[in-house]
């Protein structure tokens, strides 16, 4: 297997840096996509690799929903050279990421990959040193009408509930312009439709937000000196799939590709008239300059003669890398795959689909695993990055504030563990075999049921980058309230259903049914609500331009949230995850959620003793640990200063994949590559070197002391702290604004 192994070179990264960028180069082809190396930028993912002489690209863009909410690949475009330019040994493919591009090089060609980060544009640009005949084949799967059966489904938002027959409509391909034009175009019936009418809102439809309607996505391809070439069939991993075929008019020197993509809620007409108006010469300087700035914003080098820790380093970066790809995406990136996923069959290989294939889902929401791939943006600088994600929830409030009133009668916005992109439940989450009379704001499901509290998360997110960037959040401020306002309406009306009082005998709300996370179920007082709400309201009360009276508001109802619980492990206090519960259903650990992402035990506070023992002695705490997927027990371990189980946990995580490209962990629970997985591994190599509470930044909180790093990581009041850390001992230390170097605290021994 020596010759798949990555080979890293070191380059001079960026001047303004001393940190070393470590290309990814293999000088081998790959046997199959599953081989493939991201590129990307702007809001478009490549995946792209060499296979027995010919050069493969997957195309991926956010945002690109069909009917049934499958996030579809926009095709699979092939380079076919001759003479064969990889033939022979000469051979080599390398992704420059300080740049954002990738670049083949084979015996007397080099092809550069790049995506314009500002424009929808895909480049290829071909340079060889002898003439030579090129061909770029358009390659579809989707050339006509697929019916989708079995765990297929997974890939929508039917899952293992289709009503009826579920197809995969075909798209619409031909040559145009002397190049290939793709596109999909929704048709007037989607999965919205189907949610609506089951939940009961179709009187309410005309009122709610459908991100399917009218949707177009798709695009073109054209080469400078090329014309189209004729029509060909063939079988990828047993997907058959019909190319289109772009050639030479006469072998040449160079030849520049160009494939733009353009989404759009129109008319086909309107459509082609945005895709042709888009401008091709771009240059790529600015793309350069971009993922430059990107880069200098943050970094994490570690040298070590642990080559865990070293590896861990190289991989944040590599996958921070697949992020910047959907900078200015319309959607948030998908934690199960992002832009990157690949045929399903090299991941399992009893998932014989397309392309198109992802365990769950492309346009469903699952909130506890997207907020693992954007908690890590805060200490990376990335606040551009967030956006998408906050816009998403933002985009669907009204939708969730209707649902609530039809069901309940109340205010406030119900935002469920895992819905769609239009707001709603999952259709299959919400359940079609429902009992009698079962209430219509409720999904059957026992995973799911009352699990209302992670949309707190995405609100302290906007929040924070109010504190860490002072980002103007006025326009979030709907969203949080109404989030906030669901609990206290919902857990009211829920007690005056049970009897004569709203508020238990200390003037609590009483947060019963509800959940801790999706293993504590039934729960009575679920700790991660209650630390959740605590967290969100303070914060929320000190927001300058909240009105006084709002403050008021919402400082009432922080009186009004019951305190934690605890129980105790062979005479130790730990936190309890809830009051109490009925059932276990998953092997998550929300009685440490206090811990994080809510920051009320941590270094330097109070109480520090209670959540180590949570983490030592909690029986589930312990059965449930693993690096694995979404577990975050690396994180915890950083908080709370264990520098041992940290350091084990999080190398564990970002350990290389045993994929070609070493950031394409997965599958976990989920799916490859394994965003939330490279997420929370982000998370606690930050945690590891930096932590903040209020304006304390404390430095090495869970550092080996032999690992040599080089960091440059943001914190709150717009401050960013760069530092060194050599033999054990601080060889620089940069903090910005200088003031705040006053409220820097360095807990590694020197």
């Amino acid at each position: 297997m020596n010759h798949f192994l990555a080979v890293f070179v070191f380059l001079c990264f960026i001047p303004t840096s001393q940190i070393q960028a470590q290309d990814v180069i293999w000088t081998t082809q790959s046997k199959n996509s599953s081989e493939s190396m991201p590129v990307g930028g702007g809001d478009i993912g490549l995946n792209l690799w060499v296979e027995k002489g010919e050069v493969y690209l997957y195309l991926s863009r956010s945002g690109t929903f069909d009917e049934n909410n499958t996030l579809l690949k926009l095709g699979r475009v092939k380079l076919k050279f001759s003479p064969n330019p990889f033939a022979g040994n000469t051979f080599k493919q390398e992704l420059v990421w300080k740049d954002g591009y990738a670049q083949i090089r084979g015996s007397n060609i080099q092809i550069k990959v790049w995506v314009d980060v500002f424009t929808p544009v895909i480049h290829l640009d071909i340079k060889s040193k002898q003439k030579i005949t090129t061909e770029a084949s358009y390659e579809s799967w989707r050339f006509e009408d697929r019916i989708t059966k079995g765990k297929e489904n997974n890939q929508n938002s039917y899952k293992w509930a289709p009503q009826g027959i579920i197809k995969t409509f075909k798209d619409d391909i031909a040559f145009k312009n002397n190049g290939i034009q793709f596109y999909h175009q929704n048709k007037p019936e989607t999965v919205f439709d189907v949610a609506v009418k089951q939940q009961g809102l179709e009187d309410r439809k005309t009122n709610l937000f459908n991100p399917l309607k009218n949707l177009i996505f798709g695009g073109s391809m054209q080469g400078k000196n090329m014309i189209p070439s004729g029509n060909y069939a063939g079988t990828y991993l047993n997907t058959p799939f019909q190319g289109w075929k772009l050639k030479s008019k006469s072998p040449g020197l160079s030849e520049e590709i160009t494939i733009t993509l353009n989404t759009s809620k129109t008319e086909i007409p309107d459509w082609e008239r945005e895709l042709y108006a888009v401008n091709l010469n771009s240059n790529q300087k600015a793309s350069i300059k971009w993922w430059n700035d990107y880069w200098n914003k943050s970094f994490i080098d570690i040298s070590s003669k642990d080559e865990r820790a070293n590896q861990s380093s190289r991989n944040y970066q590599l996958f921070r890398y697949m992020l910047g790809c959907n900078a200015f995406g319309k959607y948030p990136t998908k934690f199960n795959g992002g832009l990157f996923t690949y045929d399903p069959q090299l991941t399992d290989s009893t998932l014989n689909y397309t392309p198109d294939f992802r365990n769950w889902g492309g346009g469903t929401h699952t909130a506890q695993n997207q907020r693992l791939v954007y908690w890590p943006m805060l200490k990376s600088g990335d606040f551009d990055l967030m956006k998408p994600q906050f816009d998403f929830y933002l985009n669907l409030l009204k939708n969730a504030e209707i649902r609530t009133e039809a069901a309940w009668g109340h205010k406030g916005a119900s935002f469920t563990e895992q819905f769609e992109n239009f707001g709603l439940p999952n259709p299959a989450e919400y359940g079609w075999k429902r009992p009698a009379g079962y209430n219509q704001g409720m999904e059957y499901n026992a995973w799911l049921e009352y699990e209302w509290d992670t949309v707190l998360e995405f609100c302290m997110m906007i929040l924070e980058t109010e504190r860490y960037d002072h980002r103007n959040i006025d326009g979030y401020l709907p969203l949080i309230e109404s989030s906030l306002t669901f609990f206290k309406e919902h857990y009211t009306y829920l007690a005056k259903q049970r009897g004569a009082k709203a508020l238990d005998a200390n003037g609590h709300l009483v947060f019963y049914p509800g959940s801790g996370a999706e293993t504590y179920k039934m729960a009575y007082n679920s700790t991660s609500t209650i630390a959740g709400l605590k967290t969100v309201l303070e914060r929320l009360i000190e927001h300058p331009s909240l009105p006084e009276g709002k403050k008021k508001e919402w400082a009432e109802m922080l009186q009004m949230i019951p305190p934690m619980n605890f129980r105790q492990f062979d005479g130790k206090t730990t936190i309890s995850p809830a009051k109490v519960w009925e059932r276990v259903n998953n092997t998550e650990s929300p009685q440490l959620y206090p811990v994080y992402p809510w920051g009320i035990y941590g270094i330097g506070k109070s109480g520090l003793d209670t959540a180590v023992n949570t983490f030592k002695f909690d029986p589930d705490v312990l059965k449930f640990r693993s690096h694995v997927g979404w577990k975050q027990d690396n994180i915890f371990a950083a908080r709370l200063g264990l520098t041992e189980d940290a350091a084990k946990l999080t190398t564990e995580k970002l350990k290389d994949s045993g994929r070609r490209f070493p950031a394409f962990w997965g599958p976990g629970f989920d799916w490859t590559p394994d965003h939330n997985w490279g997420g929370s591994g982000m998370i606690g190599l930050q945690e590891m070197l930096m932590q903040v509470d209020g304006k304390k930044i404390f430095l090495f909180p869970a550092w080996p002391k032999d690992w040599d790093v080089h960091f440059k990581l943001h914190a709150p009041y717009q401050t960013t702290v760069e530092v060194e850390l050599k033999n054990g001992k601080i060889a620089s230390l940069k903090v910005l604004p200088e003031s705040r170097k006053a409220d820097v605290k360095i807990l590694i021994k020197q």
